[in-house]
């Protein structure tokens, strides 16, 4: 990509995370939970965009992705993608899941499958993600790691 995202740890009850969440549509009611892991992604000092994982042994949860809108259409979401990925990945999970009402073509052209949610490990649908947060609507997609 020709860029190096700077990332940083945060907590649920950060500021900017939540605005950035709440602004793109996404939930802020389960930040605070326990087993979440937030990143703030940066480039040169400044604020490109946000997200988020919850690992459950071999699988993990990508959540609260968003890019800022005035970096969109940069190529930021792809590389905030990646990174988290990776993230999980150092951290034991061998498979990332994520659910999206809106983004199924962007997970797409980074290798990531639909899947029923029968076929999803329990850890996963009984995430406050999976099973209030996001409409059953929601499409849920898995990508194996490191791939």
């Amino acid at each position: 990509m020709g860029f190096d995202l700077n990332q940083q740890v945060l907590e649920g009850r950060d500021d900017s995370l939540r605005g950035a969440l709440a602004g793109a549509g996404l939930p802020v009611d389960d930040l605070t939970d326990a087993g979440r892991s937030f990143y703030r992604f940066s480039r040169g000092g400044q604020t490109i965009g946000f997200g988020g994982l919850e690992l459950y042994g071999e699988a993990a949860l990508l959540r609260s992705l968003v890019v800022l809108p005035d970096q969109q259409g940069l190529g930021f979401g792809r590389a905030i993608t990646l990174a988290l990925l990776d993230q999980a990945h150092k951290n034991g999970a061998a498979a990332a899941y994520v659910l999206t009402e809106t983004a199924a073509p962007f997970f797409r052209s980074l290798g990531f499958l639909p899947v029923a949610r029968d076929e999803a490990p329990s850890a996963i649908l009984t995430t406050r993600q999976a099973a209030s947060l996001c409409p059953a609507s929601a499409a849920l997609m898995v990508r194996g790691l490191p791939a």
